[in-house]
């Protein structure tokens, strides 16, 4: 992160509708500080919703290993239902 993502939590206090604007823009996460110390991160919604399918991605592949290895799989058809139940519940929230 460079040091143009990273702003006090003054700035963000002073110009919060600016900061959300660039956040938008860049598709960057800007990191907020108090007293020098990371406190919170501001991020655009797309860019929030593709980390989480990302994630909730990840965490389903990490889930089917296991399965895999204590001998309970699926079929590919009836795994890609599942996740894509899963995409189209996050997408909805």
């Amino acid at each position: 992160m460079d040091d143009s993502s990273i702003e006090p939590i003054t700035v963000f206090k002073t110009r919060s509708a600016q900061l959300v604007r660039r956040a938008r823009q860049e598709r960057k996460p800007i990191l907020i500080t108090q007293n020098g110390k990371a406190t919170a991160v501001l991020q655009d919604i797309d860019s929030f919703r593709e980390q989480r399918q990302a994630l909730l991605l990840l965490r389903f592949m990490v889930q089917g290993d296991q399965e895999l290895k204590r001998g309970k799989g699926v079929s590919a058809a009836r795994a890609t239902a599942r996740l894509r139940r899963k995409l189209a519940e996050l997408a909805r929230e």
